[in-house]
């Protein structure tokens, strides 16, 4: 199942609570401690082992997350692709013009004028 999307989550949020649309998200609830019969907090290995579990779920649930999220992207058209990759190269050329120029004038500078 693919996740919502940002303007999705804002729509529910401002259905649930119209309120709270703008404000700060609520704390979870609390959960008491429980603690055994001598006032320790009892240990529960297999809760324990549950909890310690990375989320997300493994390489399965990744690539369909992943696959999810490319499926949200607003792919730029090839007019536009065209145009940015000329775009760049220009302004390559033109700084790679200009560090050689410069690069040619400290040189001058360097052996007729400091090397003298």
């Amino acid at each position: 199942m693919a996740r919502q999307t940002r303007q999705q989550r804002r729509q529910r949020r401002a259905q649930a609570e119209p309120a709270l649309a703008g404000g700060p998200p609520a704390r979870p609830p609390v959960r008491p401690v429980e603690r055994d019969g001598g006032g320790e907090p009892s240990r529960r290995p297999e809760r324990a082992a549950a909890e310690r579990r990375a989320p997300g779920g493994g390489p399965i649930n990744f690539v369909q997350e992943a696959w999810a999220e490319l499926k949200k992207v607003e792919w730029p058209s090839q007019h536009a692709v065209v145009s940015g990759t000329a775009v760049v190269l220009i302004a390559c050329l033109i700084v790679g013009f200009y560090l050689w120029l410069n690069d040619e004038a400290w040189k001058y500078v360097v052996q007729h004028v400091l090397l003298r």
